[in-house]
């Protein structure tokens, strides 16, 4: 792990920290092949994942379902930041050693320093904690089913399933996708951004690394750490753990090409892609005037909920959109930044 960014004014900013590695490309894989609704935004066609589907085990596509229903990939996600695990004996000899309280703190969302105590008596099953901490997540569209299913769920069976959905999709899905080119994608994405991070403010970094997200410093983050990944583009993915913000975000198309100085960069991309259909225009143009709900950019067009939804979903993927307190709002200054964007990949004539 590198620190790419620090300060000695603590409350002011964050340390930026960098890692990579396979096994989060496969939690994230896990995680991206059980989200349906969001299949269809992934870089990777639809297509991909439905012959991934059909070319795997029953046994790994019956534990897939229990992620899909259970959103056990968050159970993954957290397990693999509690060390740097190099190989997949490691981290399952890991899971296995945990004892059943230990095992169902670590896989329970962080929610802030302050509701450590209600996390903890929650991992030992006490009922006014596991409700406690479910109202405080009613707002997330899974965290209240996730913790009661994990507070609830046998530790044994928890840990056959974790581990058989890890060691399945490494086996099935990533051994035969050439994993030695993918880790090198991975790792020069890693080292390009430290290489290029010179110079940089933290949040600087964050925005570049991200395609678009501005991170401010929060009073209890003392630190960001970026996870480069490949399956999930063009999507970052943010998790909190405790004292840590995480952008699992998609590694740039100078790390897959790097020889080639005609490809250009996937945001770049992604942006004209979403601006090149008249109803992503009509919708660029209402928010541009005002934040609006999505019922709200549903009546202005007169169309379906759910092809609005698909629009803005897209326009979200290309950092061109994002939610502020429950309406969508155009970020400005990612429109304004395109013609400069552009003349920086044409380069001089």
């Amino acid at each position: 792990m590198d620190v790419l960014n620090t300060t000695s004014r603590k409350r002011e900013t964050y340390e930026v920290h960098l890692e990579y590695s396979l096994l989060w490309e496969c939690a994230l894989g896990i995680a991206a092949v059980t989200n349906s609704p969001l299949i269809k935004t992934l870089e990777k066609p639809a297509e991909y994942w439905k012959q991934v589907k059909s070319n795997i085990t029953e046994e790994l596509l019956t534990q897939l379902n229990i992620v899909e229903e259970k959103n056990t990939w968050k159970s993954l996600l957290q397990l693999l930041h509690q060390e740097k695990f190099t190989e997949i004996k490691h981290f399952v000899l890991y899971i296995k050693e945990l004892s059943e309280t230990d095992l169902k703190y670590i896989c329970l969302p962080f929610i802030g320093q302050k509701y450590e105590k209600t996390r903890k008596k929650a991992s030992i099953g006490q009922c006014a904690a596991v409700t406690e901490l479910m109202t405080l997540t009613k707002d997330n569209p899974f965290f209240p089913t996730y913790i009661k299913f994990i507070c609830d769920v046998n530790a044994t069976y928890l840990k056959k399933h974790l581990i058989a959905v890890m060691e399945g999709w490494f086996d099935e899905v990533i051994n035969n996708e050439n994993p030695e080119e993918i880790t090198t994608y991975l790792k020069m994405d890693y080292e390009s951004k430290i290489q290029k991070s010179k110079g940089m403010s933290p949040e600087e970094l964050i925005e570049w690394a991200t395609g678009g997200i501005i991170y401010l410093p929060e009073p209890s983050i003392g630190r960001v750490l970026l996870i480069p990944q490949y399956v999930y583009r063009p999507w970052n993915i943010e998790a909190d753990i405790e004292g840590t913000k995480v952008f699992y975000y998609p590694i740039a198309n100078e790390s897959i090409f790097p020889n080639n100085s005609h490809i250009p960069n996937n945001f770049l991309v992604l942006s004209y892609k979403a601006l090149g259909d008249e109803v992503r225009l009509r919708m660029v143009k209402l928010l541009y005037k005002n934040d609006l709900t999505l019922q709200e950019i549903t009546d202005e067009l007169e169309m379906a909920k759910s092809t609005v939804h698909h629009h803005l979903k897209i326009l979200r993927s290309a950092r061109l959109v994002e939610i502020v307190n429950a309406k969508y709002c155009l970020k400005q200054n990612a429109i304004k930044s395109l013609p400069k964007e552009m003349e920086q990949y044409l380069g001089p004539r």
